[in-house]
Protein backbone atom coordinates (compact mmCIF):
# COMPACT_ATOMS: atom_id res chain seq x y z
CA UNK A 1 0.00 0.00 0.00
CA UNK A 2 1.94 3.51 -1.09
CA UNK A 3 -1.46 5.58 0.20
CA UNK A 4 -3.47 5.50 3.22
CA UNK A 5 -6.37 7.88 3.54
CA UNK A 6 -8.39 8.60 6.89
CA UNK A 7 -11.41 9.84 6.58
CA UNK A 8 -14.09 11.59 8.42
CA UNK A 9 -17.37 10.57 7.51
CA UNK A 10 -19.76 12.94 9.92
CA UNK A 11 -22.27 11.13 13.09
CA UNK A 12 -24.02 8.96 11.02
CA UNK A 13 -26.07 11.20 8.28
CA UNK A 14 -24.70 10.02 4.80
CA UNK A 15 -25.43 13.57 3.53
CA UNK A 16 -22.68 14.82 6.23
CA UNK A 17 -19.97 13.47 3.95
CA UNK A 18 -17.74 16.53 2.72
CA UNK A 19 -17.16 16.39 -1.03
CA UNK A 20 -12.98 16.67 0.21
CA UNK A 21 -14.65 13.23 1.82
CA UNK A 22 -15.89 12.26 -1.27
CA UNK A 23 -12.99 12.84 -3.30
CA UNK A 24 -10.79 10.58 -1.11
CA UNK A 25 -13.19 7.44 -1.36
CA UNK A 26 -12.66 7.91 -4.85
CA UNK A 27 -9.44 6.94 -5.04
CA UNK A 28 -9.53 4.36 -2.69
CA UNK A 29 -8.96 0.73 -3.77
CA UNK A 30 -9.20 -1.07 -0.25
CA UNK A 31 -11.18 -0.19 2.74
CA UNK A 32 -10.62 -1.53 6.13
CA UNK A 33 -13.33 -1.36 8.39
CA UNK A 34 -12.93 -2.51 11.98
CA UNK A 35 -16.04 -4.16 13.06
CA UNK A 36 -17.77 -3.97 16.17
CA UNK A 37 -19.85 -7.24 16.76
CA UNK A 38 -22.62 -8.55 15.57
CA UNK A 39 -24.55 -6.07 18.07
CA UNK A 40 -22.69 -3.17 16.48
CA UNK A 41 -23.29 -4.64 12.91
CA UNK A 42 -25.36 -1.55 11.95
CA UNK A 43 -22.33 1.01 12.23
CA UNK A 44 -20.76 -1.31 9.20
CA UNK A 45 -24.13 -1.23 7.56
CA UNK A 46 -24.11 2.86 7.54
CA UNK A 47 -20.66 2.68 6.19
CA UNK A 48 -21.61 0.15 3.31
CA UNK A 49 -24.54 2.58 2.45
CA UNK A 50 -22.08 5.82 2.31
CA UNK A 51 -20.07 3.73 -0.16
CA UNK A 52 -22.37 2.92 -1.93
CA UNK A 53 -24.27 6.39 -2.26
CA UNK A 54 -20.82 8.08 -3.10
CA UNK A 55 -18.13 5.95 -4.64
CA UNK A 56 -18.61 4.95 -8.50
CA UNK A 57 -15.27 3.10 -9.00
CA UNK A 58 -14.69 -0.99 -8.03
CA UNK A 59 -13.00 -1.56 -4.61
CA UNK A 60 -13.04 -4.42 -2.22
CA UNK A 61 -13.36 -3.99 1.80
CA UNK A 62 -11.33 -5.92 4.46
CA UNK A 63 -13.24 -6.16 7.80
CA UNK A 64 -10.97 -5.70 10.65
CA UNK A 65 -12.54 -7.61 13.60
CA UNK A 66 -12.13 -5.67 16.96
CA UNK A 67 -10.08 -7.09 19.56
CA UNK A 68 -12.02 -6.66 23.13
CA UNK A 69 -10.92 -3.89 25.78
CA UNK A 70 -9.57 -5.56 28.90
CA UNK A 71 -10.61 -3.49 31.75
CA UNK A 72 -7.58 -4.52 33.77
CA UNK A 73 -4.25 -5.60 32.39
CA UNK A 74 -1.72 -6.62 35.65
CA UNK A 75 -1.73 -3.33 37.69
CA UNK A 76 -1.92 -1.01 34.32
CA UNK A 77 -3.62 2.30 34.79
CA UNK A 78 -6.73 2.84 32.51
CA UNK A 79 -3.65 4.74 29.90
CA UNK A 80 -2.17 1.31 29.94
CA UNK A 81 -5.12 -0.57 29.44
CA UNK A 82 -6.06 1.57 26.24
CA UNK A 83 -2.51 1.07 25.29
CA UNK A 84 -2.48 -2.05 25.24
CA UNK A 85 -5.60 -2.05 23.19
CA UNK A 86 -4.41 0.10 20.91
CA UNK A 87 -1.17 -2.05 20.25
CA UNK A 88 -3.43 -5.02 18.95
CA UNK A 89 -5.42 -2.94 16.97
CA UNK A 90 -2.74 -2.07 15.19
CA UNK A 91 -1.00 -5.85 14.79
CA UNK A 92 -4.13 -6.12 13.03
CA UNK A 93 -3.79 -3.37 11.01
CA UNK A 94 -0.98 -3.97 10.20
CA UNK A 95 -1.71 -7.63 9.22
CA UNK A 96 -4.19 -6.14 7.20
CA UNK A 97 -2.08 -3.41 4.80
CA UNK A 98 0.18 -6.50 4.42
CA UNK A 99 0.42 -7.24 0.51
CA UNK A 100 -2.08 -4.77 0.05
CA UNK A 101 -1.56 -2.99 -3.43
CA UNK A 102 -2.57 0.76 -4.50
CA UNK A 103 -4.77 3.26 -2.05
CA UNK A 104 -6.43 2.33 1.29
CA UNK A 105 -8.86 4.13 3.27
CA UNK A 106 -10.00 3.79 6.76
CA UNK A 107 -14.26 5.67 7.57
CA UNK A 108 -13.54 7.01 10.48
CA UNK A 109 -16.59 8.20 12.58
CA UNK A 110 -17.25 12.12 13.11
CA UNK A 111 -13.97 13.28 12.58
CA UNK A 112 -10.77 11.63 13.21
CA UNK A 113 -9.22 14.20 15.70
CA UNK A 114 -11.72 13.89 18.37
CA UNK A 115 -12.04 10.67 20.86
CA UNK A 116 -10.77 8.11 17.96
CA UNK A 117 -8.02 6.31 18.01
CA UNK A 118 -7.30 5.34 14.20
CA UNK A 119 -4.50 8.05 13.66
CA UNK A 120 -2.28 6.78 16.72
CA UNK A 121 -2.93 3.33 15.26
CA UNK A 122 -1.86 4.15 11.98
CA UNK A 123 1.42 5.87 13.36
CA UNK A 124 1.80 2.66 15.54
CA UNK A 125 1.86 0.19 12.09
CA UNK A 126 4.35 3.03 10.58
CA UNK A 127 6.79 2.85 13.87
CA UNK A 128 7.00 -0.92 13.23
CA UNK A 129 8.55 -0.53 10.36
CA UNK A 130 7.40 -3.03 8.18
CA UNK A 131 5.06 -1.25 6.02
CA UNK A 132 5.74 1.96 4.56
CA UNK A 133 3.09 4.27 3.34
CA UNK A 134 1.84 7.88 3.58
CA UNK A 135 -1.21 9.08 4.68
CA UNK A 136 -3.62 11.83 4.37
CA UNK A 137 -6.35 12.89 6.74
CA UNK A 138 -9.90 14.06 5.66
CA UNK A 139 -11.76 15.85 8.29
CA UNK A 140 -15.28 15.35 9.32
CA UNK A 141 -18.63 16.41 10.96
CA UNK A 142 -18.09 15.56 14.48
CA UNK A 143 -21.00 14.34 16.72
CA UNK A 144 -20.44 17.72 19.21
CA UNK A 145 -21.64 19.63 15.67
CA UNK A 146 -24.57 17.08 14.75
CA UNK A 147 -25.35 18.22 18.66
CA UNK A 148 -25.23 21.75 18.58
CA UNK A 149 -27.00 21.25 15.18
CA UNK A 150 -29.98 19.34 16.14
CA UNK A 151 -30.62 21.20 19.08
CA UNK A 152 -29.90 24.66 17.41
CA UNK A 153 -27.71 25.87 20.08
CA UNK A 154 -23.90 27.28 20.39
CA UNK A 155 -21.95 25.19 22.47
CA UNK A 156 -20.63 27.69 24.88
CA UNK A 157 -22.38 30.99 26.34
CA UNK A 158 -20.92 34.62 25.62
CA UNK A 159 -16.82 34.82 26.16
CA UNK A 160 -16.74 31.26 28.23
CA UNK A 161 -15.31 28.42 26.71
CA UNK A 162 -16.18 24.59 25.86
CA UNK A 163 -14.79 21.64 28.05
CA UNK A 164 -14.77 18.35 26.17
CA UNK A 165 -14.61 15.73 28.40
CA UNK A 166 -16.00 11.84 28.76
CA UNK A 167 -18.55 10.47 31.25
CA UNK A 168 -15.27 8.76 33.39
CA UNK A 169 -13.93 12.46 33.28
CA UNK A 170 -16.99 13.71 34.13
CA UNK A 171 -17.75 11.34 37.21
CA UNK A 172 -14.09 12.20 38.70
CA UNK A 173 -14.22 16.43 38.10
CA UNK A 174 -18.39 17.47 37.84
CA UNK A 175 -18.73 20.83 35.88
CA UNK A 176 -16.53 23.84 36.13
CA UNK A 177 -18.68 27.02 37.05
CA UNK A 178 -18.69 29.37 33.51
CA UNK A 179 -18.26 26.56 31.55
CA UNK A 180 -19.74 24.50 29.28
CA UNK A 181 -19.30 20.35 28.95
CA UNK A 182 -19.56 18.78 26.47
CA UNK A 183 -19.66 14.94 27.10
CA UNK A 184 -18.68 11.86 24.98
CA UNK A 185 -18.04 8.42 25.72
CA UNK A 186 -20.24 8.20 28.55
CA UNK A 187 -21.66 4.67 28.95
CA UNK A 188 -22.95 5.18 32.64
CA UNK A 189 -25.22 8.20 32.63
CA UNK A 190 -22.53 10.14 34.45
CA UNK A 191 -25.02 13.44 34.31
CA UNK A 192 -26.52 11.69 37.41
CA UNK A 193 -23.63 12.11 39.56
CA UNK A 194 -23.62 16.11 38.81
CA UNK A 195 -24.38 17.87 42.14
CA UNK A 196 -26.73 21.04 41.29
CA UNK A 197 -30.29 22.12 40.57
CA UNK A 198 -28.89 24.86 38.20
CA UNK A 199 -27.68 22.62 35.42
CA UNK A 200 -29.46 22.32 31.84
CA UNK A 201 -28.68 19.34 29.45
CA UNK A 202 -28.83 19.31 25.79
CA UNK A 203 -28.67 14.69 25.29
CA UNK A 204 -28.44 13.29 21.79
CA UNK A 205 -28.21 9.64 20.65
CA UNK A 206 -28.03 7.87 16.99
CA UNK A 207 -27.21 11.62 15.91
CA UNK A 208 -27.90 11.62 11.90
CA UNK A 209 -29.12 7.46 11.88
CA UNK A 210 -32.79 6.50 11.32
CA UNK A 211 -33.30 6.13 15.34
CA UNK A 212 -31.75 9.69 16.02
CA UNK A 213 -33.71 10.66 19.45
CA UNK A 214 -33.02 14.41 20.72
CA UNK A 215 -34.64 15.72 24.43
CA UNK A 216 -33.20 18.77 26.47
CA UNK A 217 -34.60 20.65 29.43
CA UNK A 218 -33.44 20.87 33.31
CA UNK A 219 -31.08 18.32 33.97
CA UNK A 220 -33.14 17.37 37.35
CA UNK A 221 -36.43 17.21 35.32
CA UNK A 222 -35.19 15.44 32.46
CA UNK A 223 -32.46 12.88 34.08
CA UNK A 224 -34.41 10.14 34.75
CA UNK A 225 -36.44 10.65 30.99
CA UNK A 226 -32.88 9.95 29.47
CA UNK A 227 -32.10 7.45 31.44
CA UNK A 228 -35.28 5.61 30.59
CA UNK A 229 -34.66 6.46 27.32
CA UNK A 230 -31.07 5.39 27.07
CA UNK A 231 -32.45 2.03 28.54
CA UNK A 232 -34.96 1.12 25.81
CA UNK A 233 -32.71 1.93 23.06
CA UNK A 234 -29.43 -0.01 24.05
CA UNK A 235 -32.19 -3.31 25.05
CA UNK A 236 -33.54 -2.51 21.28
CA UNK A 237 -30.79 -2.25 19.47
CA UNK A 238 -27.74 -3.57 21.67
CA UNK A 239 -25.98 -0.99 21.68
CA UNK A 240 -26.05 3.07 22.29
CA UNK A 241 -24.04 6.27 21.06
CA UNK A 242 -24.63 9.35 22.73
CA UNK A 243 -23.46 12.64 23.65
CA UNK A 244 -24.71 15.65 25.47
CA UNK A 245 -24.03 19.01 26.70
CA UNK A 246 -24.18 20.05 29.94
CA UNK A 247 -24.42 23.79 31.70
CA UNK A 248 -25.09 26.21 34.17
CA UNK A 249 -27.90 28.61 34.33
Amino acid sequence: MRQLYVIGIGAGDPAQVTVQAIEAMRRVDVFFVIGKGDAKQELVEVRTAILAAHVDRPYRTVEIPDPPRDRVVGDATYRGVVEDWHERRAALLEEAFAGTEGVGGILVWGDPSLYDSTLRMVERVIARGAQRFDYTVIPGVTSAQALAARHRIVLHDIGEPVHITTGRRLREEGVAPGESTLVMLDGEASFGTVPGNDLHIWWGAYLGMPDETLIEGPLRAVEDRIIRCRDDLRARKGWIMDIYLLRRA
